[in-house]
């Protein structure tokens, strides 16, 4: 008796798991769709709609990203990301030149050193992001300190960025400068949509303080 009780609920459960499975599978669905939905929404407020969705699709399934600080910290992440694949290419890229290339050198080895400035900045902006989060901005000084961190590092890695990319005018250039230029104005576009996404945050907390 107790065994066919026991094969009784072996048969219910196994017939139960697809929905099961399939529930969780439709929830787990359903989230990550609210979440590209809210990301999608936000990034049309930047000046770089598609290459803001196009950075923030890899973090879509890493969590849910459902307030102004998870939107700001995974934008800093992405810009982050960017810069140091640029950061790595043209280190590559001026030891090849001292030698190979020398008229060139001077000018890629002022954009690396301004490539270099932006991910500081950008790693000083990301671990501000993360002491106001854990800190709280207990006062309005405090917040207003740890705010205005977060934007003017965000703000030079852009300049940085920006920097580097008007050593490089015109559309007429060397496949190597196109390519540089590229690299670095993915850059700039990407920290300029997380600077946006810093302002929202700013303006989150402030009204969050109101009485």
């Amino acid at each position: 008796m107790k065994a066919n009780n026991m094969k009784l609920i072996l048969v219910l459960l196994i017939s139960a798991l697809p929905h099961i499975i399939f529930a969780s599978a439709t929830s787990a669905s359903a989230k990550e769709y609210d979440t590209k939905a809210y990301v999608d929404s936000w990034c049309r407020t930047t000046l770089y709609p598609n290459l803001c969705v196009r950075s923030l699709s890899r973090y879509v399934r890493s969590r849910a990203m459902q307030n102004p600080r998870d939107l700001a910290r995974f934008a800093l992440k992405a810009s982050l990301y960017r810069a140091k694949y640029t950061k790595a290419f043209l280190l590559k890229e001026v030891k090849n030149l001292e030698t190979l290339r020398p008229q060139y050198y001077a000018l890629v080895h002022d954009c690396l050193t301004q490539i270099r400035d932006s991910v500081n900045q950008l790693s000083l902006a990301i671990a501000e992001l993360d002491r106001v989060n854990r800190r709280g901005g207990k006062s309005q000084v405090n917040l207003d300190w740890h705010i205005n961190n977060l934007q003017t590092w965000t703000s030079t890695a852009l300049t940085d960025a920006e920097t580097c990319v008007s050593q490089f005018p015109g559309r007429r250039m060397s496949k190597l400068k196109a390519t540089i230029k590229g690299k670095v104005k993915n850059v700039e576009e990407t920290t300029s949509n997380a600077l946006a996404f810093i302002e929202h945050y700013a303006a989150a907390r402030y009204r969050a303080r109101r009485p």
